[in-house]
């Protein structure tokens, strides 16, 4: 099946000379290096083809590679490639009802069809390994630098191949692209890695007041003053929440972060055994069955939140 669709993406790649590449709203790793590794792939073979990657920039992720700014001109007889996002409400900078021709490439379950071809591998690690995979079956020319950014974005979805949507694929996939391109893969730990103090001071500040329930549930509430003072945004206090894997006392955790910008409350949800997806696609949210996110309006009640994830919980541990 994987074959079957690849060969139609790629056949639409060739006929299209207008391609725009789009994400998910507040973007991470694996997102922004899929769609800067696949545009930079798509012009190194095709030269003379308008190539973008659109979206909000994110200035933690810079080192990913620029985005383009999008003009309403790139919708006229052009084709979307949506990656790492399964629905249309969470794509980001566009509209896809306005493109002649869409493509889905997303390994997160189910939640909507909405393109011509969609290709869904919730086997896959990363958005990032289903590009590979597409570059690695077709004849789009790979360049060392989109390999970095791709590898960089397997890296951060599996959190340096730790997470149970690792396969022997995925190692098969990455070791190929090694051999391909010869990049330094060490090196490019370090700029994932890389934080500044202020971040690893509000990560003690996390440590010190994330609260756990009974039943194995870790939670916080970042508030917009507290974001201020350590000089964090919403989407950094987010993408912390993978540093909290291994506390002995929780299944579950979720960071609820203030999002003032955009009058809401941003959550991301990790869990070693209930599954959260479910309870994270009642709040505007949904992902993976232990890795989930939700954007809640300023007036919702996390606490219903809280108490359901608690919930989820209680219902794992009794079943052990």
């Amino acid at each position: 099946m994987s074959r079957n669709k690849i060969k139609k993406i790629y056949k639409k790649i060739k006929q299209y000379d207008t391609i725009v590449i789009a994400r998910h709203v507040g973007p991470d790793p694996d997102a922004i290096s899929s769609q800067v590794g696949l545009r930079d792939v798509i012009l190194n073979t095709f030269p003379n083809k308008k190539v973008y990657a659109v979206g909000c920039p994110a200035s933690k992720f810079k080192y990913l590679g620029q985005l383009d700014k999008f003009k309403d001109e790139m919708y006229e007889n052009s084709l979307l490639i949506v990656l790492d996002v399964p629905d249309k409400a969470r794509i980001d900078g566009v509209n896809p009802d306005l493109f002649e021709y869409l493509i889905k490439i997303d390994h997160h379950p189910y939640v909507e069809e909405f393109c011509d071809i969609e290709w869904i591998d919730e086997t896959s690690s990363s958005a990032a390994q289903m590009v590979i995979e597409l570059i690695l079956n077709t004849k789009l020319k790979i360049t060392k630098e989109a390999a970095e950014k791709l590898f960089i974005g397997v890296v951060a979805d599996t959190n340096r191949f730790l997470f149970y949507y690792t396969t022997p694929k995925t190692f098969d996939l990455i070791s190929n692209l090694i051999k391909k391109t010869n990049i330094d893969f060490t090196n490019l730990y370090e700029e994932l890695y890389l934080r500044p103090l202020k971040e690893v001071k509000f990560q003690g500040y996390i440590t010190n007041n994330l609260k756990v329930t009974e039943n194995g549930l870790g939670y916080i509430m970042l508030s917009d003053e507290i974001l201020k003072e350590y000089g964090v945004d919403p989407a950094s206090a987010g993408n912390m929440v993978n540093n909290f894997n291994y506390i002995e006392e929780m299944i579950t955790w979720i960071i609820l972060s203030e999002d003032k910008n955009n009058n809401n409350i941003r959550g991301s949800i990790r869990s070693r055994g209930p599954v959260i997806n479910e309870v994270a696609a009642n709040y505007n949210g949904g992902g993976h069955i232990y890795a989930s996110g939700v954007r809640l309006a300023k007036d919702e009640n996390s606490e219903k939140l809280i108490k359901e994830l608690d919930q989820v919980c209680l219902e794992y541990k009794q079943k052990q």
